[in-house]
């Protein structure tokens, strides 16, 4: 049985289905959108950071300010480089947040690197979907398992995969809980101006060439003019350059 078969059947709310059927979170700013879920959800409601990308600081940043108490989550999948660890102290200290860390189930992790080896995820296309899928898509739906709703940094400027990206919408991949990404409509200039306006912690690999931090084996430094997310699974065409996290996921679960 899935975790979204599994789901307990919750009391559906017609305000709520409403406001996100009738498109009008798109006029509204992040704050607004951000304001709008914490008051409806709050506390089964969470933020998704990866502490690798500056849009995820920014809405945990906006989510802080507007709840205190606001959650946030970090899928470890066992690779990430030091310099996001090290971002996620910098976010306890500043915050006094408990930021949760999720982690892939071992056994699966033990078997797979067994069966294929530690760097599989070069060999092809599938066998990085199935990295993903275990280290990264397995444990985000053994999280959202136990919310109502989760929030994302997702651009639609990213990459093809994101272009249409609405602010919010019904994710029927985790079993029909409210997906919020309250800047969908935000460009890469105003990104980087909130983070420095407000002064946010980022992480350091973004000065060294890096817009997007995943994995440490499978991003690297882009140089100027390249697309931002040319730097993670560089070696795939840019329509597959997706972990499976937002996307949905095939039968037989392969998050792609």
């Amino acid at each position: 049985m899935t975790a979204a078969a599994e789901r307990p059947k919750r009391r559906e709310n017609p305000g709520i289905q409403r406001f996100i059927s009738g498109g009008r979170a798109e006029s509204l700013s992040a704050e607004e959108i951000l304001g709008w879920g914490l008051e409806n959800f709050h506390p089964r409601i969470a933020l998704s950071c990866s502490f690798g990308a500056p849009e995820g600081m920014i809405l945990l940043d906006l989510m802080h300010r507007i709840q205190p108490a606001s959650r946030v989550f970090v899928l470890d999948t066992g690779r990430l480089p030091q310099a996001t660890y090290d971002l996620i102290d910098r976010v306890r200290d500043r915050y006094g947040k408990s930021v949760e860390v999720i982690f892939p189930r071992a056994r699966d992790v033990e078997s797979m690197v067994r069966e294929k080896g530690l760097n599989l995820f070069f060999e092809s296309v599938e066998n990085r979907q199935l990295c993903c899928r275990i280290r990264k898509v397995e444990p985000l739906n053994r999280y959202l398992h136990d919310l109502d709703a989760w929030v994302t940094g997702l651009r639609r400027d990213q990459n093809v995969t994101r272009a249409n990206t609405p602010k919010i919408e019904i994710d029927e991949s985790h079993g029909g809980i409210v997906k919020i990404n309250p800047i969908a409509d935000w460009s890469s200039d105003r990104v980087l101006e909130y983070v420095g306006d407000r002064g946010i912690p980022i992480n350091r690999l973004h000065s060294q060439g890096y817009p997007s931090v995943g994995c440490a084996p499978c991003s690297r430094a882009i140089v100027p003019g390249d697309d931002p997310r040319a730097g993670r699974w560089w070696w795939e065409d840019p329509e597959t350059r997706e972990c499976g996290i937002h996307t949905g996921e095939e039968e037989g679960g392969s998050g792609i």
